[in-house]
């Protein structure tokens, strides 16, 4: 069996949103024509704190909200692959809204904004999410692991992309120069292959979709069990290359 990558399970535009806000850790923010660099975190040179809320049912478009000014306010993320890889950035997020003090008493770290609508731009798409869509996709269990995960995935077990890669149709792996793993979500494993102009990416879906962070090993595995399975002829999946040969390189 081989897994060609076309039609698997994928994240919405909505849960991806959702996962780039769960993990992000720094952001731009623009209100009033000023621009500035914010943070979530609690690290060095975090200059302050957003919160997102849902715009409340008694504000309008302009003006005060109930107990605070509300201050048409745009954030802006980008969404960058872990390991090093050709064209790094995997998304661009834009989320429109007001900045507000309607809740300063209960966040006094930060400031309050209140949700419109977000925009998400791919390689392949634009999308754009609104609340209703925001608040009920899920953010994905992996959102704040996958870089870890990947890292020490290259890092300790680069022998397991060969593998992954017999469950790709062979004609993407021609004239192959390296893959790398480049995203991981509740549904499956994205590998970038490159070439010497251009790339292609290939998802490889997990048997079962991820509740949680801890069954990625049990489904990675499922996936190699799988893979071996496979006859593969390509060179660069066989055991004579000559040493320090790889189908996984770390060039940055």
């Amino acid at each position: 069996m081989r897994i060609f990558g076309g039609a698997a399970q994928q994240p919405t535009s909505a849960e991806r949103v959702r996962t780039i806000l769960a993990s992000a850790h720094s952001m731009t923010m623009e209100v009033d024509g000023h621009t500035t660099e914010v943070s979530r975190g609690n690290g060095p040179g975090a200059t302050q704190h957003v919160h997102l809320h849902p715009s409340p049912e008694d504000a309008g478009l302009t003006g005060a909200a109930g107990t605070g000014e509300r201050v048409p306010a745009t954030l802006q993320f980008t969404d960058i692959a872990p390991l090093p890889v050709r064209d790094r950035v995997r998304a661009r997020l834009t989320v429109m809204g007001w900045l507000t003090s309607r809740d300063k008493a209960g966040s006094p770290a930060g400031d309050c904004m209140e949700f419109a609508t977000a925009v998400l731009e791919t390689a392949t798409c634009k999308a754009g999410i609104g609340l209703d869509d925001l608040m009920t996709a899920p953010a994905d269990p992996l959102a704040t692991y996958e870089a870890d995960i990947l890292t020490h995935l290259v890092e300790e077990h680069s022998h397991c992309i060969p593998l992954l890669l017999r469950l790709v149709e062979p004609r993407f792996l021609q004239l192959m120069e390296r893959a790398v793993p480049l995203a991981i979500d509740r549904y499956g494993i994205v590998l970038r292959v490159e070439y010497p102009l251009g790339h292609h990416d290939v998802r490889l879906p997990f048997h079962r979709t991820l509740n949680d962070a801890d069954q990625f090993g049990m489904q990675l595995q499922a996936l190699l069990t799988t893979a071996r399975r496979c006859s593969h002829h390509s060179r660069l999946l066989s055991d004579d290359r000559g040493p320090g040969e790889s189908a996984v390189s770390r060039r940055s």
